[in-house]
């Protein structure tokens, strides 16, 4: 009954804040009431984003760091590292090829009078960032000072240490059998924390929708119609028909099923549009409603909250081709590659934090020598689709752990007989 209550409240949030966005937008910003309003909307809200990253940290951590260690001791390691990446790729790939031929048959922006384009530039300058500076930048952030990776939150950096620790947890066996003791009680300790936390996502969840309602600027949605569109479209369809197509075919669960066990998650990204602030709820939903084993849930997941984006490598492909049609430019078909390879490799070098594909993005348009000051005409509308592209993005990462969960448990039934 209390899961039920939860996903009732949940909801219930979703439309309140909805609704009394829009009826504080109708005030006008200058309004007391509307100020007053957004200041409490903004102070609930943070609180709620607050209280997950407070956890999320400790979670990643002790989750992967547990999950390699009990994964390695049931020689499974080499198994679930192939599935989990082999999956990563695959997804994003399709993600990409959908939002590339979305993009090439509504071709959005070619119709746009390129002067409100030069206007949204003006004044705003990009940080120039070449392929390879990326690339040193991204490798640079991989390797750091573990306490410093933990006080500053870089998950990429977390991630790798807890993965090099749990494997030499496994090297050092029973010696080291208390550490891993003490790490899977901190982590036990973390999800019982997860679910406090989550008593208050109704009302979180209600102030950060409330906040994103009250503040679009409508003259700026109605000109990018075309162009948010797409994107809504597009990334609606891999979400709502490809990734429960993959995963119905692998596992034969039904997306009603999934989505039911997803819910608190997906409503969770769509609010925060961080998959890393999400996180605690997100390996809550896959263990506790979808049935994944821990020990995948706590490798699978975090990885996916750092590798796999699907929604944003949609997003930045189909966001290279608006920007390039705004400027008159025609991508050919070798271009066309580029940016997809750059938007699946910007994809997963982006942090799990709302709009850091905003960040990447310069580096796709940069690889086929698009003005990486076009990114300015997508930043007032970015809020609005990053909700939805970290929706997708992290039910790629639930649909991913089931899909592991399935293959590695499928090899080692063969390999039993």
């Amino acid at each position: 009954m209390r899961k039920t209550s939860l996903n009732a409240q949940i909801l219930a949030g979703v439309l309140a804040g909805l609704l009394l966005g829009l009826g504080l937008s109708l005030l006008g910003k200058e309004s007391t009431a509307a100020q007053t309003g957004l200041y409490i909307a903004e102070l609930v809200g943070t609180l709620f984003i607050d209280l997950l990253k407070m956890v999320m940290i400790p979670l990643v951590f002790t989750s992967i760091a547990v999950g390699v260690a009990n994964l390695r001791a049931h020689r499974q390691m080499h198994k679930v590292w192939k599935a989990t990446l082999g999956f990563f790729i695959f997804s994003m790939a399709l993600a990409i090829m959908l939002g590339l031929t979305a993009a090439n048959l509504v071709r959005p922006g070619a119709g746009l009078q390129l002067a409100m384009f030069q206007d949204a530039m003006q004044g705003f300058r990009a940080e120039q960032m070449a392929l390879s500076d990326f690339f040193a930048h991204f490798l640079h952030s991989l390797f750091q000072n573990p306490m410093t990776a933990l006080a500053q939150g870089n998950v990429i950096a977390v991630v790798v240490f807890a993965l090099l620790l749990g494997i030499a947890l496994v090297v050092g066996g029973e010696r080291y059998a208390n550490i891993l003791i003490l790490l899977q009680e901190l982590l036990e300790l973390m999800l019982m924390l997860v679910g406090w936390i989550m008593r208050l996502a109704p009302l979180g969840i209600m102030a950060l929708l409330l906040k994103l309602a009250a503040t679009q600027d409508a003259a700026l949605l109605a000109t990018l119609v075309e162009f948010i569109a797409v994107v809504v479209t597009t990334t609606l369809l891999h979400g709502m028909v490809v990734l429960p197509l993959i995963l119905y075919l692998v596992t034969g669960m039904t997306p009603l099923k999934f989505w039911r066990g997803a819910r608190e998650a997906l409503i969770t990204a769509f609010a925060t549009s961080s998959s890393s602030a999400t996180l605690p709820v997100t390996l809550r939903c896959v263990e506790q409603h979808l049935h994944v084993k821990r020990d995948i849930a706590g490798f699978v997941v975090p990885l996916g909250a750092t590798l796999n984006m699907d929604g944003t490598a949609l997003y930045e492909a189909v966001a290279a081709l608006f920007i390039a049609n705004l400027a008159g430019i025609e991508l050919n078909l070798m271009q066309q590659m580029i940016v997809f390879l750059t938007a699946m490799l910007a994809a997963m070098g982006a942090p799990g934090i709302p709009s850091a594909g905003m960040v990447t993005m310069v580096v796709v348009l940069q690889s086929v020598g698009l003005p990486a000051e076009g990114i300015a005409i997508l930043l007032p509308i970015d809020r609005l689709l990053d909700t939805f592209r970290t929706a997708v993005n992290v039910e790629g990462d639930m649909v991913g752990s089931l899909v592991v969960q399935k293959w590695v448990g499928h090899e080692q039934h063969i390999n039993e007989h």
